[in-house]
């Protein structure tokens, strides 16, 4: 009797697992929806947001919390001004917008300055070390009644890694390069205190977010909001040629990019298809960029120590001009 209970419940249990496999594989599978109906979702979402929404920010140089951002729903408008309100000012705040073409469409991307920053800005495949928070939008019903409203998904007060902004989402390597790092001084506790950095906020649509895959609980579809501040950076060599990826932006943009196939690229110098960031070989000569910067002792020439034609060490085309065939 034992036996056939035992049985009994076997094919049960593999009749039951066999027929979930097949509902499951037999599901319809929902396409990605189109880039452009989405990003006007997003896009009124982000504007909506900017609109009704206030700012509160820490001014405490020297400290953690300095330039600490606080979003609140704007109650009295007289005393409290939108976030919109601050577009093209003259002064910081400022709300600026960039543009980013993607996906067959143009994003506008709205970034807020809160400050600048007075060092060196980061080129958009650069490394950086930054604290911020992020939130996610989305528009929730609550007793039949829909509200915009903004959740936190992640807070990084204290950076301890670099950040490619080469691996990134789309949001941060268009809007980092805008800002600029700071100084900073070692305490005696072997904590660090940074100071004059840049710091600010991005509103990224979906389509230079995560989209449709969404991220752990990131819903999918939704634009992101970035408080940051930039302490660091650290210049990467994407194709280990021996010139950090930032000097072989020749158009002197900020930004190096990998665009469609027969697109003109003004950082490829040999016209390849492949950005010079990535290309071993920039001048399509049969030699690597790294053998024509190697000395005869086979250590690599330090970028700064390169001539150029005419020994000018100060041109950042000097590298350019040094590999020039006629220079020779």
């Amino acid at each position: 009797m034992n036996k056939f209970k035992y049985y009994f419940i076997l094919i049960i249990t593999t009749f039951s697992l066999f027929s979930c496999s097949k509902n499951n594989d037999a599901s319809e599978i929902t396409p990605p929806r189109d880039f452009a109906v989405q990003y006007a979702t997003d896009i009124t979402n982000i504007e909506e947001y900017l609109k009704t929404y206030y700012i509160t920010v820490v001014d405490h140089a020297g400290f953690v919390d300095d330039q600490d951002v606080t979003y609140t729903k704007i109650t009295d408008a007289a005393n409290q001004p939108s976030i919109y309100s601050y577009l093209n000012a003259s002064t910081f705040p400022k709300l600026l917008s960039r543009e980013v073409k993607l996906h067959d469409i143009t994003y506008k991307v709205y970034y807020l300055v809160l400050r600048e920053g007075t060092g060196a800005a980061p080129c958009n495949v650069d490394g950086v070390l930054a604290a911020y928070k992020g939130d996610y939008l989305e528009q929730t019903v609550t007793s039949n009644v829909t509200s915009l409203t903004a959740t936190t998904f992640e807070v990084a007060k204290y950076p301890q890694q670099m950040l490619s902004l080469y691996s990134t989402i789309t949001g941060w390597s268009e809007i980092f390069p805008q800002f600029k790092t700071g100084s900073y001084t070692a305490n005696n506790d072997g904590t660090v205190s940074y100071s004059d950095f840049g710091a600010g906020v991005m509103f990224i649509p979906s389509g230079l977010a995560y989209y449709s895959a969404g991220s752990a609980s990131i819903p999918a579809y939704a634009p992101l909001i970035f408080s940051f501040k930039l302490y660091e950076i650290n210049r990467q060599d994407q194709d280990s040629d021996g010139i950090p990826s930032y000097l072989e932006d020749k158009n002197g943009d900020g930004y190096v990019k990998v665009l469609a196939t027969g697109v003109e690229n003004a950082d490829d110098t040999d016209k390849d298809g492949i950005p010079d960031f990535l290309d071993v070989d920039d001048d399509a000569d049969g030699y690597s960029t790294k053998l024509e910067i190697t000395a005869a002792n086979g250590t690599i020439i330090p970028f700064a120590d390169i001539p150029s034609c005419d020994g000018d060490t100060t041109d950042p085309a000097r590298l350019k001009k040094h590999l020039d065939k006629s220079c020779h």
